[in-house]
């Protein structure tokens, strides 16, 4: 009868313990899930791309210059739903923004360009990281999203500052000039007369 008595308790502590057990495991189930919804909606929230050219020169490159194109049109096509479509989403950004530096128009292939995708794509790249960890920092996601937009206007006013200074005209025979001013420097004059340095004679007497 005792021993009765012991295994039916010990069957009652043991079904008590699995279900405080399965009460925590819920509970921690539930933390988590709005631990996750929450940097869902961060994220969401603060998940919005400069994807229209801020001038003209932004747009007609969108028409001449096929990676430009695609790149804006990635990042304007927002995911939705789940972390894992942005994690997608920012996986497919950033090879676009790689592509950045393939056939870029040779009007725009200069230092001043090179360096700003260069930047921008570091930047895209840092975010494609955090997003991929485990426990993501909505926090730096959504101002990595921000300093990308100001990347993008940086680039975009830069490619247009290169095409107005391409519009002044020159004054009649400044073109020469500068040619022929290019060419003086690169011949060495040979042709001067060279006077030798005398050395000073400390003893010499001095004129007053």
């Amino acid at each position: 009868m005792k021993y009765r008595i012991a295994l039916f308790l010990l069957l009652i502590f043991v079904l008590q313990s699995c279900q405080n057990e399965n009460e925590k495991r819920l509970a921690e189930n539930a933390k988590e899930a709005k631990k996750k919804e929450k940097i869902f909606n961060n994220i969401n929230k603060g998940w919005t791309f400069i994807d229209e050219p801020i001038n003209e020169v932004s747009e007609e490159n969108i028409k001449n210059w096929a990676e430009w194109r695609d790149f804006l049109k990635e990042i304007g096509d927002k995911p939705r739903k789940t972390i894992g479509a942005f994690q997608k989403k920012s996986a497919a950004i950033s090879k676009k923004a790689m592509a950045l530096n393939n056939n870029i128009p040779a009007q725009f292939n200069q230092p001043q360009i090179k360096s700003r995708i260069s930047i921008l794509i570091t930047k895209i790249k840092m975010l494609d990281l955090f997003i991929h960890l485990n426990t993501i920092p909505d926090d730096k996601v959504v101002f990595l999203v921000q300093e990308i937009n100001k990347e993008l206007i940086s680039l975009e006013r830069q490619m247009d500052k290169i095409v107005e200074k391409a519009k002044i005209p020159k004054e009649q025979g400044e073109e020469d000039f500068l040619r022929m001013l290019d060419t003086t420097r690169a011949i060495p004059n040979s042709s001067a007369p060279q006077v030798p340095i005398q050395p000073i004679d400390q003893n010499a007497p001095k004129v007053e």
